[in-house]
């Protein structure tokens, strides 16, 4: 017999109840009384022991270095104007209990661990919550969004959405560490973006999320530099160019080309032909296709990454206005797909995750591009994004100054992760460098800062194929 419905959202808004609300001048003297009381007994102490060193001092220095660590890490808390919610009080009690009951058993030191760690998890910040069922509302406003290649990454899974009051614009971002990070610029009516932000980062202070934004636009930058509606001062920082083809003016004409010419050639020579899918109406037997070549990917098929630039749950069929481009080989197998996801109403066509299997012809990529811009122009749109260019500077300079250099060596940590040069040299064929994109950052918490944007990109996630499920 099945029971009453469980209301899972009721459950999620009783644990995350604020009952304190540390942002006012008050919880911060008392933060930074009860801080300096705690330091001043610590002193005492060390004092009495320097007075009296035959005293036995060390249970109470023990317990007043616990005291001072909890009072430290709840003080930082209310500075960063994190509220308590009933689960961070409860499970902060627990802590606490189980650090008397450590004492007790005579496990000291792991008590006070606890008892110092209390203070960690009662102040430990509150996180956004995903909203599947606001994507039709987003898809409505990339559809209206024109000139912004990183529109449809808005709908990726896991994001959560600030709306204007009117519902007519919004952006896309995901907390972690206490960071508030935004991906992208901001969707819809533009009208509204201005409001939009200064809504957005007053929700956010009320939670105690610090602002990050990762690419942001040349144009968009004025939006995240207002201190006084941010409450907090963000610092523009270059990573990179738009790829974006003019479609209406592109052609392959010229010895810039050339190099493209020469792998689109080669793939008509091995009888590579192409065709266009809408992933949404995909048969069976075409995502069967098409799911093995992502298990046969040197991308990879079990798990997704990234935040900012792509969306996830390829071949599921969940993102309205995705559209493949396959290329099939003279016997018909599939060798290799683009993702495409459109915005503007298709006047602006961006490319998501290139698909090739291991052993594929070469200029696979090259011809599914260049096709796909063919397809383009024939469907009137206006731009195909290809990709995104970080930090092309680097990569062109041929004399790289030692700043440069310890730049580069890092990039090329990452190459098990992205190739971040290899992507560069071929994006380069198209001559199609666009506008800077910007990452918005705080520099006095650029070290957790950095941390956070990077598991944000890179944290695996389980991906979920058609095949696994059948």
């Amino acid at each position: 017999m099945n029971g009453p419905p469980v209301d899972i959202s009721l459950g999620l808004r009783v644990r995350e109840h604020v009952v304190v609300q540390v942002d006012s001048i008050a919880a911060r003297f008392v933060a930074a009384a009860a801080l300096f009381g705690a330091a001043c007994w610590l002193i005492v102490i060390l004092a009495h022991r320097h007075v009296q060193p035959d005293w036995h001092y060390a249970a109470r220095l023990g317990w007043s270095l616990t005291i001072l660590a909890a009072v430290a890490l709840i003080a930082r808390g209310i500075f960063l104007g994190r509220p308590v919610t009933t689960m961070h009080a409860v499970v902060a009690a627990l802590f606490v209990l189980g650090g008397f009951g450590s004492h007790v058993l005579g496990f000291d030191l792991f008590g006070g661990l606890l008892i110092a760690s209390s203070g960690l998890v009662l102040m430990w910040p509150t996180a956004s919550h995903s909203r599947p069922e606001d994507l039709l509302r987003v898809w409505s406003l990339i559809d209206a969004t024109e000139d912004d290649p990183l529109a449809p990454f808005a709908m990726q899974t896991g994001k959560s959405y600030h709306f204007s009051p009117a519902g007519t614009a919004a952006l896309a971002y995901r907390t972690r560490m206490g960071f508030a990070v935004v991906g992208g610029d901001p969707i819809g009516d533009e009208a509204q973006f201005p409001g939009l932000v200064t809504d957005f980062a007053t929700m956010c202070h009320a939670h105690g999320w610090r602002i990050a934004v990762v690419g942001c636009g040349e144009g968009r930058i004025g939006l995240w530099t207002n201190r006084a509606a941010l409450r907090q001062s963000l610092r523009a920082v270059p990573i990179g160019r738009d790829v974006v083809v003019d479609v209406p003016d592109f052609d392959m004409v010229g010895r810039e080309y050339r190099n493209l010419r020469q792998a689109v050639q080669r793939t008509h020579n091995a009888g590579i032909t192409t065709e266009m899918v809408t992933e949404q109406e995909l048969d069976a037997a075409q995502l069967a296709e098409l799911t093995d070549v992502v298990r046969a990917s040197p991308s990879g098929a079990h798990t997704d990454r990234g935040f900012y630039m792509n969306l996830d749950g390829v071949l599921e069929g969940r993102f309205p206005g995705i559209q493949l481009i396959v290329a099939r080989d003279a016997a018909g197998q599939v060798q290799g797909f683009h993702r495409y996801a459109t915005a503007g109403g298709g006047s602006d066509i961006t490319l998501d995750v290139p698909w090739r299997r291991s052993g594929a012809p070469n200029g696979i990529d090259e011809r599914l591009s260049v096709d796909m811009i063919a397809v383009a122009k024939n469907a009137g749109a206006q731009r195909v994004s290809l990709s995104f260019a970080a930090f092309p500077e680097i990569f062109d300079e041929k004399r790289r100054g030692r700043l440069q250099r310890v730049f580069y060596r890092l990039i090329h940590v990452l190459d098990p992760l992205i190739a971040l040069e290899s992507l560069y040299r071929y994006v380069r064929k198209f001559h199609a460098l666009d506008t800077r994109r910007y990452a918005l950052v705080s520099m006095t918490q650029l070290v957790p800062l950095v941390f956070a944007l990077l598991t944000l990109e890179f944290m695996p996630r389980r991906r979920r194929l058609w095949a696994s499920t059948h």
